[in-house]
């Protein structure tokens, strides 16, 4: 039973390799575009995007453009401050250019900007808008919109709840009136727009352009087995009480969704962008695959929203998929975190943790703290179960006597039955239940399985330390210390378990600790600590129940003549010749 269970767990890991191979998207090919055409591209769309909002400029099409009636004559920025936002909006278009997450640092210990940067000058930025005429959309875009709220370029929100309001008019009816709402501390803003051109009321289509921004945009790839493994940008969306994710690569199939959704947008491994309760629209979502840094690539997603009517107070949420901070603005939009088909276990394990860290201050002693009450509370069933082991290696003479019995019978043969059924009657003389001394290495394995969804996809894990020379818990161990001490401790705990099994099969399974130490060589160095520390507890606990339950009793089996012996003599009264044996 033990040995079926150890093969178990290491098929268990297979699968999970496996699927991981097999549907985790593919890394993309490298870009063939060379560095200087790039930029000579860029430089031709930076010349483009001048010469067609620039006034001064003398050529006919921007001769053409009417001349604003309500709008500014300088282009400026207005920085929005938050308690938990620094967003930056451009009065070019009214739209949002930078929304950097003051509590959420990147790998150069700047702010996470959801707006990815070096994009191609012909894609949106958010909240930019769409209509049917190419030059009224031209116009809303590239005008140079009056803003009011803001006090020199600046607006404060970080106490109460603040409004910033763009508006432009030009000399031939094209109005457009742009509202943004920003919440002091919960991600969120709320849009209102209004289009008119003449006397006819449009209904935009809001453009979000590329995104995500963070380092979730960066196709690198990597999976449950190699380790650091960083979900690129998708497409996520609640409706019909049922979450969906599309990966960027499968958009090109199916890029429309339309209906009443519960949130509609885009999220990558730790941050969302997405409208919440839009009620009925219609989204559009799209790849779109942009040069990285060196041979990498940026995978982003595009997405357009068309409302039911033009949008009053649609809001929109961009911030990390932080449980509790989700859970606050809409109880669903908790699903919008990836915890697997563990979740139910997760969600415990994460509230415990939390709780152990406002105490400790240090993730990484939390999750000791946790293992061991953990531990605590299976110590029990795992007492139970080596004292279990224990007198299975105590029977394994007899047992071995009886299966020697019934060596030479095939499987096939009925009177094989006959094994079982002594085996059966054994364990229940002997009151030794064969599969409890499993049960505890079974219940540990939802647990470490949910450890890993929880460190791999809570962001209060991202970046948090644990001391010395572990950075980020949520990461592998840079020098591997933590898996060694892991499969070290792995061997120990294993030399000193009582096992049933034989020799030959005992020498196999002393393999395994050498392949759990080579998976978890990239897993995240938290799950590592936690596996070491629940290792050395059972160890611990190992020692105690041999102390407690003393030293095992020898066993002799007695050869099966003398048992025929006693057996002919049982019947016989004291004194009595035995009768002699018809010839």
């Amino acid at each position: 039973m033990e040995r079926r269970v150890l093969i178990a767990v290491f098929l268990s890991f297979l699968v999970l390799y496996g699927y991981q191979a097999l549907f985790v998207p593919p890394v993309p090919p490298a870009s063939q575009t060379s560095a200087t055409s790039t930029r000579q591209e860029s430089r031709a769309q930076e010349s483009a995007a001048v010469l067609s909002t620039d006034p001064t400029a003398s050529t006919t099409e921007i001769a053409a453009e009417p001349p604003l009636v309500k709008g500014d004559l300088t282009e400026r920025e207005i920085v929005v401050e938050t308690a938990t936002v620094q967003a930056v909006l451009s009065n070019r278009g009214g739209r949002v250019v930078h929304w950097r997450l003051k509590k959420h640092l990147d790998d150069r210990g700047q702010p996470v900007d959801l707006v990815p940067s070096d994009v191609p000058q012909d894609q949106p930025s958010p909240f930019s808008l769409r209509v049917e005429d190419e030059g009224v959309t031209r116009r809303l875009n590239s005008s140079l919109y009056s803003a009011t709220g803001d006090t020199n370029g600046r607006l404060d929100a970080t106490a109460n709840p603040a409004t910033l309001v763009f508006e432009m008019q030009d000399a031939v009816g094209v109005r457009a009136r742009k509202e943004f709402r920003f919440e002091p501390s919960d991600y969120v803003v709320a849009f209102s727009v209004t289009v008119v051109q003449g006397d006819e009321a449009l209904n935009p289509v809001v453009l979000w352009g590329p995104g995500l921004g963070d380092i979730g945009s960066t196709a690198a790839g990597g999976s449950f087995f190699t380790g650091n493994y960083v979900q690129p940008p998708q497409a996520i969306f609640y409706k019909d009480n049922e979450v969906t994710r599309v990966s960027a690569g499968s958009l090109a199939e199916q890029p429309l969704q339309e209906g009443q959704f519960r949130f509609v947008g885009i999220d990558d491994h730790y941050f969302l962008a997405a409208a919440l309760a839009p009620g009925q629209a219609r989204v559009e979502l799209r790849e779109l695959t942009l040069p990285g840094a060196g041979e990498t690539q940026r995978q982003l997603v595009t997405q357009t929203f068309r409302f039911a009517k033009p949008p009053q107070n649609v809001r929109f949420f961009l911030g990390p998929k932080q449980f509790d901070l989700l859970k606050s603005i809409d109880g669903e939009l908790v699903r919008a975190i990836n915890f697997g088909m563990f979740a139910w276990l997760v969600l415990p394990l994460l509230s415990v943790l939390k709780w152990l860290y406002a105490y400790v201050g240090n993730y990484g002693t939390a999750i000791i703290l946790l293992t061991i009450l953990i531990n605590i509370v299976i110590f029990p069933l795992r007492h139970k179960s080596v004292v279990s082991m224990r007198k299975m290696q105590m029977l394994q003479p007899q047992l071995k006597a009886i299966q020697d019995r019934y060596a030479g019978l095939k499987v096939t043969d009925p009177a094989k039955q006959k094994m079982n059924t002594e085996v059966m009657n054994l364990y229940r003389e002997k009151g030794v239940n064969p599969a409890s001394g499993c049960v505890p290495m079974l219940l540990t394995m939802p647990v470490l399985f949910a450890f890993y969804s929880l460190l791999s996809q809570a962001i209060e894990l991202r970046g948090a330390p644990f001391g010395f020379w572990i950075h980020d818990l949520s990461q592998k161990d840079p020098f591997y210390v933590t898996p060694l001490l892991m499969g070290a401790s792995m061997f120990w705990q294993q030399r000193i378990t009582p096992t049933t099994m034989d020799p030959a099969q005992a020498k196999m399974m002393m393999f395994m600790p050498v392949v759990f130490t080579a998976m978890f060589i990239n897993f995240p160095s938290g799950l590592a600590i936690y596996y070491f520390t629940s290792n050395l507890w059972t160890i611990g606990q190992q020692y105690f129940t041999n102390w407690l339950i003393g030293p095992p009793a020898a066993q002799a089996i007695r050869p099966p003549a003398e048992k025929r012996l006693k057996s002919a003599g049982a019947g016989r009264t004291p004194g009595a010749e035995p009768k002699a044996e018809n010839p």
